[in-house]
């Protein structure tokens, strides 16, 4: 369950007070996700959905209601948040924030067919398209995910763990990050950064909502797209990786070309873009090691295979096999 604080029906009840939704009739901890508080509950006005944030500020917490209110505003698919009677949209209790959602209906789908697929890259596209050059509340208290960040993090995660192996992996990170050619003139705006099935919901096969704005960030704007695509063969991942050899060809770009053509119809790749598409991948996959920097030895682990192939493969060739493929 996602509940990592408890309330009791007294107490749910008196947060909904504070809001012009109904009386409770009843409440039910969601069984999804790993790290916010979620509880779905249901009044005399209709269905809701509360989440307490366990890790992140008020201000934080205020960028992504001001985020949400300007995509409502816009008709992007997404549930809707509620202001209390003093005309809040965030809430504290116990120091932490929370916000009372609109329950959406609909469903997770581990494994979507190609239309569904096709949806969820026109969604992604539309999203970037509306969120182009806006600038919500607060970003400064969101992770932003840039090379400054990613450096951050890595030195963060070494001290924290303290060992010869984390801070090898640290002076890696530093390394590759050295490597990338991001310019500023590259288009930004706010980024989900967690299109995972869990986040989204289809009714009737149908997308009907992108949920969890919990990790969306002010950065580069084909960082969702990057998390759409993946150049390597889908037999190569973090399960099977140690079983190829380094000189191994495990790139096959036929579905990272479809993905980016189907995106490209509701939001062209500008010229930056699209040349450097393969650093911000690159970033993309060093902000991974960060997820998940304990696991593997730094002399080879999945992260570093796979930033070592693309390397090997270069900016000029990764923009050829998507762009001028015949």
């Amino acid at each position: 369950m996602t509940v990592k604080t408890n309330f009791s029906k007294e107490k749910l009840s008196e947060i909904i007070s504070k809001y012009d939704l109904g009386e409770l009739k009843e409440s039910k901890p969601f069984s999804s996700g790993t790290v916010q508080t979620n509880i779905f509950f249901e009044t005399t006005k209709g269905k809701f959905v509360f989440r307490l944030y366990e890790n992140r500020s008020k201000e934080s917490v205020l960028f992504e209601s001001h985020l949400i209110q300007y995509l409502n505003k816009h008709n992007y698919p997404c549930p809707n948040v509620f202001k209390n009677k003093n005309e809040e949209f965030v809430g504290v209790f116990n120091k932490k924030p929370y916000v009372i959602f609109e329950f959406v209906e609909g469903e997770h789908i581990e494994n979507p067919t190609e239309d569904q697929k096709r949806q969820l890259i026109q969604k992604v596209a539309e999203l970037q398209n509306l969120t182009k050059d806006f600038e919500p509340f607060n970003k400064e208290y969101r992770w932003n995910y840039n090379i400054e960040l990613c450096s951050k993090l890595a030195k963060q995660e070494a001290k924290k763990i303290n060992t010869d192996n984390s801070k090898g992996k640290c002076k890696w990170v530093e390394n590759e990050l050295l490597k990338l050619e991001l310019p500023k003139s590259s288009p930004k705006g706010i980024c989900h950064c967690d299109f995972h099935f869990s986040n989204v919901l289809f009714k009737d096969g149908k997308f009907n909502a992108l949920i969890d704005f919990d990790d969306a960030n002010y950065t580069f704007l084909v960082f969702d797209l990057v998390c759409l695509i993946s150049p390597f063969t889908p037999e190569f991942d973090w399960n099977t990786w140690k079983k190829y050899k380094k000189n191994d060809n495990v790139f096959d770009f036929g579905e990272t070309r479809k993905v980016i053509s189907e995106y490209s119809k509701y939001r062209p790749l500008d010229n930056n873009e699209k040349k450097y598409l393969f650093d911000v991948f690159k970033l993309s996959i060093l902000f991974d090691c960060i997820w998940f920097f304990e696991r593997g030895d730094v002399e080879d682990f999945f992260e570093k295979r796979k930033i070592d192939y693309l390397n090997s493969l270069g900016r000029e060739n990764f923009y050829n096999e998507i762009f001028d493929y015949d």
